[in-house]
């Protein structure tokens, strides 16, 4: 490990406030996050233009950037409202704009607001970065189409800050820009509202034969997820600042964990003490949450036809289920009082509280209480309670985490 190399930013998606706790508690130096509107992810529960003084000040209080992402393509009547977005985030105190509509990132330096150009622009070279940073960018995230090779040549040839994604989706598209969803749905991906077709089963129909074809094998347009965890060191040297987990329409677990691997993961490096064998148990770790299998991505070549999914939805080596809620907290001896209200819980399994302030908590059971009498199982309708360090809400709801594998 050189003593010169520069530790990274971690960046996780925040969705909403669930998920925004989660990422900080969990390790994040920054979040991304929209707003109602004018964001590529339209779809998840986001954030409004209400909440930006509030999302500051926490982010603020934690020693966490925040990011705003205004980041689809811009409309004539709609720039009125993205300046009045731009001024608001800038009073409230947001740290940047992350952007691809020009009419943004010049809206952004007429205010002298520090933006990021989006992946979206599909900066892969050196002069095109050049170009960003006379309008005024501080920072690009370059197309996922880029090599590590072409990544480093990139981070030789420009001293804006680079951002690059290392974990989560990808898009059969170059930089997310496809019109599958517009065309079959109307609802435009460039406008963050994909309801991702691509990732379905089709059926090819011969009309003439009165036969079809299940193509269900290949799923040909639906990638894998990208999983950087294996070669991490590889990127930190590689001169990358920031580095970008996608997920804004993802559970808070899948969240939590992510950030917490790959936070020890750079952490670890930085001590000399990321070994191969710690990198096998932090990919078991990324498999419990959902994926859809694990790609390198660009980062070594074009990817194969290894690198497609080969089924529908999440190949996740754990799911959670439905247990209860959380019907008190005591503070004094530290115990969660739980209400089973699905299924049958008992030592040894794992749970996870979620809520809106809790976040994401998970915790092994070691002994608990059920009907105030000790013991090793309780089934729906019993009252459990439980030594628990963390502090848990009413009515957080509780999950048990299921081995799928």
């Amino acid at each position: 490990m050189s003593s010169i190399v520069k530790k990274p930013e971690l960046m996780a998606p925040a969705g909403d406030w669930t998920m925004l706790r989660a990422a900080v508690s969990n390790g994040a130096d920054a979040i991304y996050f929209g707003v109602d509107k004018l964001n590529m992810r339209a779809k998840a529960k986001n954030f409004s233009v209400d909440d930006l003084k509030d999302i500051a000040l926490y982010c603020k209080e934690n020693n966490v950037l925040t990011y705003l992402t205004l980041n689809t393509i811009v409309f004539e009547e709609e720039i009125q409202e993205v300046e009045e977005i731009i001024l608001k985030a800038k009073e409230a105190g947001i740290d940047r704009i992350i952007c691809w509509d020009l009419a943004v990132a010049e809206l952004c330096h007429k205010h002298n607001f520090p933006f990021a150009i989006s992946t979206q622009g599909s900066i892969s070279n050196s002069v095109a970065a050049s170009v960003y940073k006379r309008l005024g960018a501080v920072r690009i995230v370059l197309a996922r189409e880029c090599s590590l090779d072409e990544i480093k040549k990139i981070r030789a040839n420009t001293d804006l800050e680079i951002e690059a994604f290392i974990h989560g989706a990808m898009c059969i598209a170059i930089s997310g820009r496809c019109f599958m969803s517009h065309h079959l749905f109307g609802q435009s991906a460039n406008r963050g509202e994909c309801v991702q077709p691509c990732r379905r089963e089709y059926e090819v129909i011969d009309s003439a034969a009165e036969k079809s074809l299940i193509l269900g094998e290949d799923y040909v347009m639906s990638p894998k997820d990208l999983c950087t965890i294996e070669f991490i060191d590889q990127l930190i040297e590689a001169g990358i600042d920031s580095f970008k987990i996608e997920g804004r329409k993802r559970a808070p677990e899948y969240v939590a964990k992510v950030v917490s691997v790959y936070r020890e993961a750079i952490d670890l490096y930085f001590e000399g003490k990321l070994t191969a064998e710690k990198k096998k148990e932090f990919l078991t770790e990324l498999e419990k949450v959902y994926n859809r299998g694990f790609s390198s991505g660009f980062y070594f070549g074009i990817p194969s036809s290894e690198d497609y999914a080969g089924v529908e939805g999440s190949k996740a080596t754990t799911r959670k289920v439905y247990l209860g809620k959380v019907l008190n907290y005591y503070k004094q001896p530290e115990v969660a009082h739980i209400l089973i209200e699905s299924g049958k819980v008992k030592v040894g399994d794992k749970i996870i509280f979620i809520g809106e302030t809790t976040a994401v908590i998970e915790i092994e059971i070691k002994e608990m209480r059920v009907n105030e009498i000790e013991n090793t199982e309780a089934l729906k309708g019993d009252e459990i309670t439980l030594q628990l360090r963390q502090l848990v809400r009413r009515n957080d709801k509780v999950y048990i985490i299921e081995n799928l594998k």
